[in-house]
């Protein structure tokens, strides 16, 4: 299929941006919900033609089609796009999350509001409660007063005698 040149630069700028593109298998719609400039068919043959190549893998679930791109992708589109080997795809980036430095504080139980579900004094006395495992197992079953009575002549195989 042939593709307009700024519309290849568009989808795959938005997928070395990102280092993943999602698309639904509608060949008919006429965007795309990432690409507004570019329909869903452009963008859906574009990348069949980089996973021809082994740029990026495909997975498709749901009527969606999901890709990813692979290393040989990423040094294909920074060649393509002209871009410096630093810039490097979402995907590879380290988030760096604030919250991890500083510890996160307790909530007291004078702020709990009374009567909310399950505490950890709740779950402890639970906990105790039960005693030792062997209470358990002794319980389980179908009891002393269980007699199974095995007789013949029921279901297959039954013979006359």
């Amino acid at each position: 299929m042939l593709i307009p040149k700024k519309n290849l630069i568009a989808i795959y700028e938005q997928l070395f941006r990102d280092g993943v593109m999602v698309a639904k298998k509608d060949f008919n719609a006429p965007k795309h919900p990432e690409i507004e400039t570019v329909p869903n068919l452009q963008v859906i043959k574009a990348m069949q033609s980089l996973k021809s190549r082994n740029y990026v893998t495909e997975k498709f679930a749901w009527r969606h089609y999901y890709w990813y791109l692979s290393n040989e992708g990423i040094q294909y589109l920074r060649d393509f796009l002209h871009l410096p080997p630093e810039i490097v795809p979402a995907t590879l980036r380290r988030q760096v999350r604030p919250e991890a430095s500083r510890p996160r504080p307790k909530m007291d139980d004078q702020r709990r509001p009374s009567g909310t579900g399950r505490g950890e004094d709740q779950r402890d006395s639970y906990r105790r409660a039960g005693g030792s495992f062997d209470d358990k197992k002794a319980a389980a079953g179908p009891g002393g007063s269980f007699q199974p009575k095995y007789r013949g002549g029921y279901g297959r195989g039954q013979t006359d005698s």
